[in-house]
């Protein structure tokens, strides 16, 4: 019983010795993220000690440069499962790569999409949406396709991954959900799917498209 308990202490010495590490010259305002975080995420977090300082900055990069995107005519402007939205997983999937290495970014992009199934559950708001399984799909497409532009430790200029993953989405060889012209969703045989059918549904009958289907 004695070794057991030793044990046990053991581990919670281990999980805060892991914890501060982590955080050692952290802000607050990175501090009051990762309580943010879901369950998924700190545990990739704390699997990933000496990467996730550098995974948070990633993750605020990617944000930042497909917000800017966004505001710009490369692409559709839609960041809820448009172009812009799988340039945010191709780019932030791209960038990990080149940092932390393939494992801990592909790890990392499963770990987010658990969120969102929890987010889900919960009924919060990822971009304004609930989340569901196709835009999951959509995302897991997208992280791995990121994966391929970069490798490890290698540099590569910002600008030229920025304009690489543009021409790919052009280039259809990413994924986003079929939409219209006015951004409603269609089922894959064209078909308007109307908002009240989508409430509270992980499954539903939103369709997956190449990334250069969609009417601008």
């Amino acid at each position: 019983k004695s070794k057991n308990q030793y044990f046990y202490l053991m581990k919670k010495v281990l999980i805060f010795y892991c914890i501060f590490l982590c955080f050692q010259g952290f802000s607050q305002t990175n501090w009051q993220k990762f309580k943010k975080l879901s369950c998924a995420e700190k545990t990739w977090t704390l699997f990933h000690v000496f990467k996730a300082k550098k995974a948070f900055e990633i993750s605020k990069e990617a944000q930042y440069v497909s917000d800017s995107i966004a505001k710009t005519p490369l692409l559709d402007g839609d960041k809820n499962s448009g172009q812009v939205d799988a340039f945010k997983h191709a780019y932030w999937m791209a960038r990990l790569h080149q940092e932390i290495g393939k494992n801990a970014a592909k790890s990392l992009g499963k770990a987010h999409e658990r969120t969102n199934y929890q987010q889900y559950k919960n009924s919060s708001l990822e971009d304004g949406e609930t989340p569901d399984k196709i835009s999951s799909e959509m995302d897991l497409y997208n992280n791995n396709i990121g994966l391929s532009f970069t490798q490890k430790g290698i540099p590569h200029p910002k600008d030229g991954l920025i304009y690489t993953i543009v021409n790919a989405i052009v280039a259809g060889k990413l994924k986003v959900v079929k939409k219209d012209s006015k951004k409603n969703y269609l089922t894959c045989e064209g078909t308007f799917i109307s908002k009240k059918t989508l409430k509270r549904k992980w499954e539903n009958n939103k369709c997956l498209v190449d990334s250069n289907f969609n009417i601008n």
